[in-house]
């Protein structure tokens, strides 16, 4: 049985849909706090069993491994605003980094020795070569992105030590939404570029702001690698089942190893939408690199995974989900 921290959240309550749709059979426990997740992207899932905790609390956490037989952890439990984390870097190492340390030693003393991570291309900092593979150098430019790091060598010495599995997973640009439009992308603030967008585009928000418009980028806008949550489910289960076979542990990179301009999702968003988008330019955001883009070809490789998605698909389930947001 697995343990989903963070399984009400955006990506986590994406995975949990597409385990319990691949597996029906299999019962999944979910941990959440609910201080980010949200209660309702679990409705409708009759095997999934939800325990409300903090993955600071340790003696809970270990509890609820032990009363429920989990042998496997997929670790979403996270606070993930960049801008957040630099203004209360407090938080974001007690929650991200002290929390997760509080689950590995809840899982070491039960004796749950499988977990796939959720990292992030944040650890890699503003990138010497594009696109960025996982040898890339690891020089985070923000606590968010240092936290990240931080757990995946706690990870590694918990494999050297303990003889743990584990695969850390550094997502791209999440987006989009599941196709039913029952679950979506739901934060408050909300700072990704996609909503933000479609936001405008149904006149909930006034005007979208562009960071940059003088990048070294065929638009002069920023160009990131886009990649749709159910892709990003799909990897997480393919890593699951990888770490039956695997000892120690692995880093892949998820992403389509193709680049879009902030510009080109505005253009993108206003066709799809049949809307003008009203934006604006302001100056670039410190630390903003002018491309991010992935070397997916570890996660073909090593998990199997292919992107299923494109670009347009991941703007056009997310508008269906913005025009039907249930919370």
């Amino acid at each position: 049985m697995i343990l989903v921290t963070g399984g009400a959240g955006y990506i986590g309550s994406h995975f949990v849909r597409y385990y319990t749709r691949c597996r029906p059979a299999e019962k999944v426990i979910v941990l959440d706090n609910l201080v980010e997740g949200h209660l309702e992207a679990l409705d409708g899932l009759a095997n999934v069993h939800f325990e409300r905790a903090d993955i600071n609390d340790f003696e809970s956490v270990k509890k609820i491994l032990q009363k429920h037989g989990v042998d496997a952890v997929v670790h979403f439990a996270s606070y993930c605003y960049v801008g957040e984390s630099q203004e209360n870097p407090s938080k974001y190492y007690q929650n991200n980094l002290g929390g997760s340390i509080s689950l590995f030693r809840a899982m070491d003393e039960v004796g749950v020795k499988k977990i796939v991570f959720s990292s992030s291309c944040a650890t890699y900092g503003v990138p010497e070569r594009v696109p960025i593979d996982e040898t890339h150098p690891q020089s985070p430019i923000n606590v968010y992105g240092l936290t990240k790091l931080l757990i995946e060598k706690i990870l590694d010495g918990y494999a050297y030590t303990k003889n743990w599995s584990y695969i850390a997973l550094r997502y791209f640009n999440a987006a989009g939404a599941d196709k039913s439009a029952l679950i979506g992308e739901s934060h408050a603030p909300e700072t990704h570029i996609i909503p933000l967008a479609l936001k405008t585009a149904l006149g909930t928000k006034d005007q979208l702001q562009i960071y940059g418009d003088d990048y070294d980028t065929p638009d002069g806008s920023c160009i990131r690698d886009y990649i749709h949550v159910e892709d990003l489910a799909s990897a997480h289960l393919l890593a699951l089942e990888k770490l039956s076979e695997q000892r120690g542990g692995q880093c892949v990179n998820l992403g389509t190893a193709h680049g879009a301009s902030v510009k080109e999702i505005v253009a993108l968003c206003e066709e799809i939408t049949g809307k003008k988008i009203n934006h604006s330019f302001s100056p670039r955001r410190s630390g903003d690199p002018a491309r991010l883009v992935a070397d997916a070809s570890k996660a073909a490789s090593y998990l199997g995974w292919h992107p299923q998605h494109d670009l347009r698909s991941i703007i056009e389930t997310a508008w269906k989900w913005e025009q039907s947001k249930r919370y």
